[in-house]
């Protein structure tokens, strides 16, 4: 998908995206991200419609002055979740509700949305992303690893093999916008993005519905 967006400070740039083995890993450098506690079992199964899902990491990034990150929602990370089936990222995203989809990669400067939530799927290669903002965190994101963002989580490409390649998606196919640097107005959008109505990756019964409390 491409468009064409205005960043302020910034000349218009063509966007290929919205943001642009082994398991999702983080790099424990210096950081402001706190890490909860995992999620790996759904509410209460029926012996008929029991799932299993990956262990969900979750990751809180507090706003730095320049990237606002988000308040109340964590980032949410499932390594491996497509694991030895990338070609059923985008259709599973669909299927979830989570749509506007694109394929291509993320961009190499810090950035957030403020109008909208984001997940990521790794659909081949590896790469080290940048969350957080400055003072965040970096992950290693391979083939079949997801990531959801909350709306205002600054996000960024440190380095990628040749062949790397992710899908993005949108709670109800949200319009997006992408930005640099927050501002009251920015800040206000994104605490008006609710809980999604389904988790991307599992749908109704997702471990994101168990995280991500209503306001």
């Amino acid at each position: 998908m491409r468009r064409s967006i205005q960043i302020a400070g910034v000349v218009p740039l063509l966007l290929l995206a919205a943001c642009g083995g082994e398991s999702a890993s983080s790099d424990h450098h210096s950081s402001a991200a706190t890490q909860k506690q995992s999620v790996s079992q759904p509410a209460k199964p029926t012996s008929s419609n029991q799932r299993s899902f990956v262990k969900v990491q979750t990751y809180m990034f507090k706003d730095d002055g320049t990237i606002p990150n988000n308040p109340t929602f964590p980032v949410l990370i499932y390594p491996g979740a497509f694991k030895g089936r990338t070609g059923q990222i985008v259709k599973t995203f669909e299927k979830n509700n989570w749509g506007n989809n694109w394929v291509d990669g993320v961009f190499t400067f810090h950035h957030f949305h403020s109008t909208s939530h984001e997940v990521l799927g790794v659909i081949s290669g590896h790469a080290t992303l940048k969350l957080g903002g400055e003072k965040g965190k970096e992950f290693k994101v391979s083939a079949g690893d997801v990531v959801v963002l909350p709306a205002g989580t600054g996000h960024k490409r440190l380095s990628s093999s040749s062949d790397f390649s992710i899908a993005g998606g949108y709670p109800d196919g949200q319009d997006y916008d992408t930005q640099t640097k927050e501002t009251q107005a920015l800040k206000d959008n994104i605490a008006r993005v609710g809980k999604p109505k389904q988790d991307p990756v599992y749908g109704n019964q997702g471990p994101l519905l168990q995280i991500w409390k209503n306001k």
